[in-house]
């Protein structure tokens, strides 16, 4: 790719553009910033205008990636009103969705090491998009006694933790490739076996 100069078109986005998809092919420490100015057109030296370092980089990828998990965390959340287990059920597959439309954000997200407490953009944007999950988990379980209920922080959690293990173990690549069953469809077991267990659905549903 020729050089096109510092001036040319948005660098700071040509830069992040650039990130995601060498974060996609080689992982969120598996390039180097030199990289993500070749692929942008720029020397190395224009990078540092941005970017004091591949982290802040990395930071701004995983700040983009939130604000559009965020976005599409609401959307399947509301698409699934009036039900509000059908609006959770929603969420899990937008998770799904999200991970592989968006690989290189979701890897910045939450397989880079990058703490979401790095700026205060990147805290409050990983806020929001968690707050569709504990949202979803409060109209939920708000039918279950007080003394039965788990935190809407720690319940929202078990679905997160249980959708990125499918991710990570079904849903890279092919998806599906490596399980006897489609991940959405794992998941959605998963989920109903976890909601049974708190009484939320009926056992033979």
């Amino acid at each position: 790719m020729p050089k096109r100069g510092y001036h040319h078109g948005n660098l700071r986005q040509a830069l992040v553009d650039a990130a995601l998809v060498l974060i996609e092919e080689k992982g969120p420490t598996g390039f180097t910033l030199s990289e993500a100015a070749k692929s942008a057109g720029v020397t190395p030296a224009a990078v540092y205008r941005h970017f004091s370092g591949r982290e802040e980089l990395i930071a701004e990828c995983a700040l983009q990636g939130h604000a559009i998990f965020a976005d599409l965390m609401e959307y399947a959340f509301n698409d699934g009103a009036p039900s509000a287990l059908a609006a959770f059920e929603a969420t899990g597959r937008a998770y799904l969705a999200f991970a592989r439309k968006h690989p290189g954000h979701y890897m910045a997200m939450f397989e880079s090491g990058i703490s979401n407490n790095l700026t205060p953009e990147l805290a409050a944007a990983s806020a929001r998009s968690r707050g569709v999950l504990e949202r979803a988990a409060v109209e939920l379980s708000k039918h279950i006694p007080d003394e039965k209920r788990p935190p809407a922080a720690m319940f929202s959690a078990h679905i997160w933790a249980m959708s990125h293990g499918v991710v990570e173990l079904f849903a890279r690549g092919a998806p599906g490739a490596k399980a006897p069953f489609p991940p959405e469809d794992l998941l959605e077991t998963g989920i109903g076996i976890y909601l049974r267990g708190l009484g939320l659905i009926p056992p033979d549903r």
